[in-house]
């Protein structure tokens, strides 16, 4: 199934489930207010879930309606957790090698992740909002999942059961303040605004064969002012899965329903797929040409993130930004 929430109904919006071909939706009235809350009860809400989803792609759900992807906001506007991952290593070693840093061997045998922005999320054609294009504005187009209660110290192959939903997400980072917020031996914080998320979140099982070992097995397509950007395959190069994300991130302690896990930026060894971030373009063009040609984003710019199944139909909508200027107090 398919699940989605309109800007309605306060804070956490209401929660709908929407039609396999993304046309149209249903309420889930009566089952949970919003997807936080059905997440919570998972084990009750998710079979009645299931069922109104049958009913609505059956043509036979009472008040279903079609659906406007601008009246969404991202499926959980706000998380209790989302911690960020970096698991394709391509990317970590070209980034890293940007700025003139090395990758250490244990980034090989134990996954990099950071705690990201949680308390809101933009909506999926909502606009990117940044004081200053000196910031060095870039997208990474991502994968994540969300989780429901996971108790502490579970192993990868326990965690891999409490992995519910999948989705995708533009993490925006601002470039230009990583290096001196890294140097502090500290961590992200002003480099890492608030991040968009697809407009809707599947269940595994939607996404058919292209769910195996904990990855999702499809090239991520990003558009950037309408030209091609990049389309590296999801499920190569991706040295530790979902599963084992999610067994890191609750080695100390449990996580709450909700949490979202990301994968990092999809990058593959092969270049010739392009890339998921400004970055890593800028890098390969460094190591080609002695310089990064490409500038970062500026305001105006555009960027579109999906996915596609093998028939080429979307599978978790299209994140549609503008990046635009943070109005002035």
């Amino acid at each position: 199934m398919k699940l989605g929430s309109l800007k309605e109904g306060g804070r956490d919006g209401t929660l709908i489930v929407v039609s396999r071909d993304l046309t149209r939706a249903v309420r889930a009235t009566g089952v949970a207010e919003t997807l936080q809350r059905a997440l919570e009860d998972w084990s009750n809400a998710a079979p009645r879930l299931n069922a109104l989803s049958d009913a609505l792609n059956a043509g036979t759900a009472e008040g279903a309606f079609d659906l406007d992807c601008a009246a969404l906001a991202s499926p959980l506007p706000r998380a209790y957790e989302f911690v960020d991952g970096s698991a394709y290593l391509p990317h970590v070693e070209r980034v890293r090698r940007a700025r003139g840093a090395e990758v250490p061997e244990s980034f090989y045998v134990d996954p990099l992740m950071y705690q990201a922005v949680s308390a809101g999320f933009y909506g999926p054609r909502d606009p990117v909002r940044v004081v200053s294009e000196d910031y060095g504005i870039d997208l990474e187009a991502e994968v994540v999942i969300v989780t429901d209660d996971v108790p502490m110290a579970a192993t990868p192959e326990q965690a891999a059961t409490h992995i519910q939903l999948v989705g995708l997400v533009n993490d925006v980072s601002l470039r230009n303040l990583i290096p001196n917020e890294l140097g502090k031996g500290f961590g992200f914080l002003q480099s890492k605004p608030r991040s968009a998320l697809s407009p809707v979140f599947v269940t595994p099982d939607e996404l058919g064969d292209a769910w195996q070992d904990s990855k999702v097995h499809r090239p991520l397509l990003t558009h950037v002012n309408g030209e091609w950007f990049g389309a590296p395959e999801a499920g190569v190069d991706m040295q530790f899965n979902f599963a084992q994300l999610v067994a890191h991130a609750a080695k100390t302690r449990p996580l709450s329903a909700g949490t979202i896990v990301g994968s990092g930026t999809v990058a593959n060894q092969d270049t010739s797929l392009g890339a998921s971030c400004f970055a890593e373009r800028r890098t390969v063009e460094t190591l080609e040409h002695g310089k990064p040609l490409t500038p970062f984003m500026k305001f105006g710019d555009t960027v579109r993130i999906e996915m596609l199944d093998a028939d080429g139909r979307s599978i978790f909508g299209a994140i549609e930004q503008r990046i635009e200027q943070q109005p002035s107090a």
